[in-house]
């Protein structure tokens, strides 16, 4: 029998599916409601519960924020490549990258670009700046590539499940 990835063990069984389901619509279902909405007792759904988190397949719960209620309504994909003499440096960078202001989220690639960030700022001069400042005046960076976020959709629990 081989490992799952990420030290994630043992199946994900029909409920597991159900109450992953409900927990990635609603993060923060109370037991109770949760368990009656899979069908199983509320012991047993917390039981559950702690299994997911404790093996790896529940890594957490987040809000949904609103990025432009917050003044950062303009969003970008940045991709970066590396110097191939940055090579040693991956981690420091991927680090650096999570702690600039306006960062969500860090990527490390294979393929053609090292890293794809995505970022959220107040506006195209914050987000220029950005660049110019955090990546490209940074020696280990080689090129850099800003695409922005017109739009985002998130899948629906069952599709992300079922693949």
């Amino acid at each position: 029998m081989t490992t799952p990835p990420n030290g994630v063990h043992g199946a994900v069984d029909t409920v597991d599916r159900k109450i992953l389901t409900l927990l990635m619509a609603e993060g923060r279902l109370p037991n109770n409601v949760l368990a009656s909405r899979v069908g199983i007792a509320a012991s047993t759904c917390l039981t559950r519960v702690r299994n997911l988190r404790q093996r790896g397949v529940i890594r957490g719960v987040h809000a949904d924020v609103n990025l432009e209620a917050l003044g950062r309504p303009l969003e970008a994909m940045v991709s970066i490549s590396l110097q191939a003499s940055s090579r040693s440096r991956i981690a420091q960078f991927r680090e650096y990258l999570g702690s600039l202001p306006g960062v969500l989220d860090v990527y490390f690639l294979a393929g053609r670009n090292d890293f794809m960030v995505h970022v959220a700022v107040a506006d195209p001069g914050t987000l220029r700046d950005f660049v110019v400042e955090n990546l490209s005046a940074v020696p280990d960076v080689a090129m850099t590539e800003t695409n922005l976020i017109f739009d985002h959709v998130r899948p629906t629990a069952e599709h992300v499940l079922d693949a």
